[in-house]
């Protein structure tokens, strides 16, 4: 607890420089709120009597807090009527979220960051924890030096900094990750290291992919040939795989931003459940995240193919949305992805773009195609911090967005641990929240459309109240999402993150405990592409 990257210790910096966005502007000229305000309502309003509302959209980013996030979707999926709100957490975790929802039913993580220090074995795979996840690679360091035996095993193609400090580096051939690890269900068929108890009581499947294990090439020599990774170590690395009480696999971007990123997530969980490595402390396999409240944004539904909670688009899941939400314009199916988002733009099918928090000139592939579609956009709207950004240039509204040491409210980790994150600086100039903006617009719009106001929030605990109260349709399902436990939350506890039992919120968990820590799980079978 306490221990600060980099990044979080030169915030400050990041909020001085002399390209600070202290106003709204339109056309290029500076504006008050009311009037930004007001332009964006309309022209929202305007454009989707014309054409239709998935002609508007939203690109946010896993740089919002859980309030921001939960607004934004609110504002898309309930009251303009479409499902066009996608995320940059698209391009890092997307992959991570179907693996787990394939595997498990739901969007779950059955690890916790404690867990590290009971490991006998961690294992890296497509992660450069080092300089990616300093404060997470030092809690390893930290288990290491306490427990000498703890072996460290790092499967990535470079010879990282991470890979240096590694008992077992495994530089395998980029993407043969899924035949390193169908190799790894070989030799534990082979050695008899199979958990068939676990798999009898919490697995489904595993037939299929046992039958295929044996079918398929994945001998040792095969898998040697295969990855490029020297016989021997690959030998090792299964041997302590297979023999390993507690093994945690803690696997990142090289893994989930592969073609083929969601099979391998399920590669590894299937490794884990044929051994009975999940579901009791020191082991499980682990996704990461890469950015600070990427996983508060899986909860709100902020990914274009969710609807809110973990719930999809089915129609029990949208009756009891629109019911807490109040919503007059329920979308009812999925919209666009990231990518697919901008091509409609390019197209000219999707009129309008709200940019929060992100970057698509330089983070999206394809950057000249990502420029030309916001060239022949009818309305961006970008919410920054800076007036020079890359994506500012495209924006025919630009808005001060409060900086992260200047907004406050929630934000849950790669562990689902969520925290309340207080502002630590004051708003510069005419910078706002974004869940105000947005509730902002969200009023003005329901005044032109004429329905009931839903977004009369004067704070963000009346937001994460109602995020609470949502969740809680969980309660009578099979879903493990819910925030039931805090729905007594009082304002003072919430502005102070603890609870009315003295207990820290922190130690609150919006996912799995220790207590929930067995599921079934479905075992699923994936053959590399090439």
């Amino acid at each position: 607890m306490g221990a600060l990257c980099v990044k979080g210790s030169s915030l400050d910096d990041s909020h001085t420089g002399p390209a600070r966005l202290l106003y709204p502007k339109i056309n290029g000229k500076q504006a008050s709120w009311q009037e930004a305000i007001d332009t964006i309502a309309t022209r929202f309003h305007d454009i989707k009597q014309q054409h239709g509302a998935d002609a508007l959209s939203m690109y946010v980013s896993g740089q919002l807090l859980t309030e921001d996030y939960y607004v934004a979707n609110k504002l898309m999926k309930g009251y303009v009527g479409t499902a066009n709100i996608d995320t940059n957490s698209r391009l890092c975790m997307s992959s991570a979220v179907a693996s787990h929802v394939r595997a498990f039913g739901e969007d779950v993580v059955p690890v916790n960051y404690a867990d590290l220090e009971l490991a006998e074995m961690i294992v890296l795979v497509g992660s450069n924890a080092a300089w990616t996840h300093p404060i997470v690679f030092r809690r390893i360091q930290q288990a290491r030096e306490s427990n000498p035996n703890l072996k460290l095993v790092v499967i990535d193609p470079r010879k990282t900094m991470s890979a240096e400090q590694a008992d077992l580096h495994l530089p395998l051939e980029s993407d043969s990750d899924v035949d390193l690890f169908m190799g790894l269900a070989r030799y534990c068929l082979d050695t008899g290291a199979l958990d068939n108890n676990y798999i009898a009581e919490h697995t489904q499947g595993s037939e299929a992919l046992l039958d295929a294990v044996k079918q398929a090439t994945c001998s040792l020599e095969s898998i040697a040939e295969k990855t490029q990774v020297d016989r021997t170590r690959l030998k090792q690395f299964y041997h302590w795989f297979a023999t390993k009480k507690r093994v945690i696999t803690l696997y990142c971007q090289g893994v989930n931003q592969a073609e083929n990123g969601t099979d391998k997530g399920n590669v590894i969980i299937n490794a884990h459940l044929l051994t009975g490595k999940i579901g009791r402390e020191g082991c499980g396999p682990f996704s990461i995240t890469g950015q600070p409240n990427a996983m508060g944004g899986r909860e709100v539904g902020g990914l274009a193919n969710q609807l809110a909670v973990h719930r999809g688009f089915d129609p029990a899941s949208i009756d009891a949305v629109k019911a807490i939400w109040r919503a007059p314009n329920m979308a009812t199916k999925p919209g666009l992805k990231a990518v697919d988002l901008f091509d409609a733009i390019e197209k000219g099918e999707v009129k309008a773009v709200w940019i929060m928090a992100t970057n698509p000139v330089v983070s999206l592939p394809q950057s000249h195609k990502i420029k030309r579609a916001l060239k022949k956009c009818e309305l961006v709207i970008v919410s920054d911090i800076c007036v020079d950004s890359d994506i500012a240039q495209y924006a025919d509204i630009i808005l001060p967005a409060a900086g992260w040491g200047e907004k406050q409210g929630m934000v849950t980790n790669s562990e689902r641990m969520m925290s309340r994150q207080r502002a630590f600086l004051p708003l510069r100039g005419e910078s706002k929240p974004d869940w105000w903006a947005v509730s902002k617009v969200g009023q003005a719009l329901c005044e032109l459309m004429k329905v009931e106001d839903g977004f009369d929030y004067e704070s963000e605990y009346d937001i994460f109240k109602e995020h609470v109260e949502l969740s809680s349709i969980n309660s009578d399902s099979p879903q493990l999402f819910d925030l039931g436990e805090l729905s007594e939350l009082s304002a003072a506890d919430y502005a102070s993150g603890s609870l009315n039992n003295g207990r820290s919120m922190v130690s609150v968990r919006s996912q799995m405990g220790n207590s929930q820590r067995q599921m079934a799980a479905q075992i699923l079978l994936f053959q590399q592409t090439h």
